[in-house]
């Protein structure tokens, strides 16, 4: 006997990653992560039949993840990556001093209005 427990569905030899149970007086059924021992009246599915799992109609599916798992992430996650990107695109104040002139860039060229990573701008010639 194989010590890696397999997909309880017909014919699917993936090793099991989740356990189904089904709650039948709240018709719901549960997919959770693999239980520690196997149990009689629970199914072990693999990754791509759990991603699958459906249930009758009327029935509700309460997917319980694991804490090892990796997560999505969250809006706030997104809004905060963003938020952190536009923070470091920001210019940095410039010490007094450090600069040179204040309206001159780093190098005191008088063309160059400011910076941005490796961008200058610069003062049209016109001006």
């Amino acid at each position: 006997m194989s010590p890696v427990r397999r997909c309880s569905r017909t014919a699917c030899g993936r090793p099991a990653v989740a356990t189904l149970t089904y709650v039948y007086a709240d018709s719901t059924a549960v997919l959770g992560p693999l239980a520690t021992y196997a149990e009689p009246h629970c199914y072990d599915l693999c990754a791509e039949h759990s991603e699958r799992l459906t249930a009758p109609r009327g029935w509700e599916v309460v997917r319980l993840s694991d804490g090892s798992a990796p997560t999505r992430p969250s809006g706030d996650d997104l809004e905060a990556l963003a938020n952190a990107v536009r923070e470091a695109a920001r210019p940095q104040e410039r010490a007094a001093g450090a600069g040179g002139k204040p309206g001159t860039g780093r190098s005191g060229d008088p063309m160059e209005v400011g910076r941005r990573g490796h961008l200058r701008v610069l003062r049209s010639p016109d001006n």
